[in-house]
């Protein structure tokens, strides 16, 4: 289990596929800040409310030049099922091996109710145009989470 990635180091180079199978690298986003949001399943109540805040502020977050991408373990199938039910319009990405998750620090020991499993843990990383670390959320609780980040990249600018 990897330690998380702290603000102010480089952040981890990735390339995965979204929901319909593109890649998504993240050294093509340099030059613009990006939003990296990780989160433990598609369609589970938690993970739709979060998905659901970043999708009514995303034309906020695309004014302030922002890539936002959320990130699950889940398969192309199910964020496509996913994207289309609840019209996100920012790409989710399959890390179905967890490698990703597992370089953000996001991939870890989970305790629920005494029982103990490795998932991943919602969290959320902003990443500065010049591809470094600027804040870090770790266990991310949905509501209010929007305007954390928002606030966070306004004040990048």
């Amino acid at each position: 289990m990897a330690d998380w990635i702290e603000a102010g180091t480089k952040a981890p180079a990735f390339t995965l596929p979204d929901a319909d199978g593109d890649k998504v690298k993240l050294s093509d986003l340099k030059g613009q800040p990006v939003v990296v949001y990780f989160y433990p399943k598609d369609d589970t109540p938690g993970c739709t409310k979060e998905a659901c805040a970043f999708r009514d502020r995303y034309g906020e977050l695309t004014d302030l030049g922002v890539q936002l991408l959320g990130v699950s373990g889940d398969t192309a199938e199910s964020h496509q099922d996913f994207r289309d039910k609840y019209n996100l319009p920012f790409p989710l990405l399959v890390d179905k091996d967890h490698k990703m998750s597992e370089k953000y620090g996001a991939y870890r020991e989970k305790n629920m109710y005494g029982k103990k499993s490795m998932g991943i843990q919602r969290s959320t990383f902003l990443i500065d145009a010049d591809g470094k670390v600027a804040k870090v959320w770790k266990r991310v609780r949905v509501d209010g989470h929007d305007d954390q980040v928002i606030e966070a990249v306004k004040a990048l600018a």
